[in-house]
């Protein structure tokens, strides 16, 4: 008699599914900031260095990540996933990147007012005055908290803004 859900091996195609693609993905992550962090000195227990908390959390990540790939296997394999949202996620991708391209060139308040635009304008296609509102409020109410409260230097860009 054979078991009508097996759990398949690391040999059988049907390992890799959503969850253990994740920690994968997590795993590889923790080992390029252990990589990274090499660089910095540990120090010791008692008086540690600039690389341990980096490292610290590196290890606890690999940790994790290996614990989901471990443990995992009850997730959809990642060809049954239906990207419905990709087109949401390139937008968000794409609106960070270009948050870092322009932020010292256009300053911070007029990023973040054309990442809003396109996201709530375009992406989401809301009304014009409700993403004018809301742009301009979150990114010049952000700045103002940001700049002027809290006293953070934020890039300003032409005119001052």
């Amino acid at each position: 008699m054979t078991d009508a859900n097996p759990d398949p091996g690391p040999t059988s195609p049907g390992f890799w599914r959503t969850d253990r693609i994740s920690g994968a993905v997590l795993l590889g992550l923790a080992v390029a900031i252990a990589w990274e962090t090499r660089v910095l000195p540990l120090g010791t227990f008692g008086h540690p260095g600039p690389g341990a908390m980096p490292m610290a959390l590196a290890f606890l990540l690999g940790l994790c990540a290996t614990m989901v790939i471990v443990g995992g296997g009850d997730a959809p394999p990642l060809r049954a996933i239906r990207w419905q949202e990709g087109g949401h996620a390139a937008g968000i991708l794409g609106s960070a990147a270009f948050a870092a391209l322009a932020l010292e060139t256009l300053g911070y308040r007029l990023t973040i007012l054309a990442i809003l635009v396109f996201l709530l304008g375009v992406m989401e296609r809301r009304s014009p005055v409700a993403v004018a509102l809301a742009s301009f409020g979150i990114s010049f109410g952000t700045y103002f908290v940001f700049a002027d409260l809290l006293k953070v230097v934020l890039p300003t860009g032409p005119w001052g803004l």
